[in-house]
């Protein structure tokens, strides 16, 4: 059925839902779980300013990438707690075009997304991430209501 799933998160409670029945399927089917986290480029600037005011232990961590790290590492933990195997995939990028991508990348058979996107005249103009997944996606899509 399906073998390779591919799930977005923010780390939000309605990406968590999302996150826990992309899981539980995957579960059920034994599939491979990727779960996948956009983060925004932040200058070069701001990073060495962060580094400075850090201590010199940690350094090495600080960069745009760090708290999409945390939110990965947590997603991952609750599906190798179901016995899923799980690989994180954090990517600069615009959230919907980082999920097809890495679905894209990964010969996924699903998608799992949350159904919480952008709300008001913003939605109609530039369309919110199930929207986008939904109409672009090389494989099946599971829009899960989360709200």
């Amino acid at each position: 059925m399906f073998t390779r799933i591919v799930v977005g998160t923010d780390g939000s409670d309605t990406a968590a839902e999302a996150m826990r029945q992309a899981i539980d399927l995957a579960k059920a089917v034994g599939a491979e779980l990727r779960v996948v986290s956009a983060f925004e480029p932040v200058s070069k600037r701001r990073v060495e300013a962060e580094k400075h005011d850090a201590p010199a232990d940690v350094q090495h961590e600080i960069g745009p990438r760090e708290d999409v790290n945390l939110v990965l590492d947590a997603a991952a933990a609750s599906a190798r707690k179901e016995g899923v195997k799980v690989q994180t995939h954090p990517v600069e990028g615009e959230p919907a075009e980082a999920i097809l991508n890495v679905a894209e990348e990964t010969d996924a058979d699903l998608i799992v997304v949350g159904n919480k996107g952008m709300t008001g005249a913003r939605r109609f103009l530039l369309g919110s991430v199930p929207n986008n997944v939904s109409h672009h996606a090389p494989c099946s899509v599971i829009i899960v209501r989360t709200t």
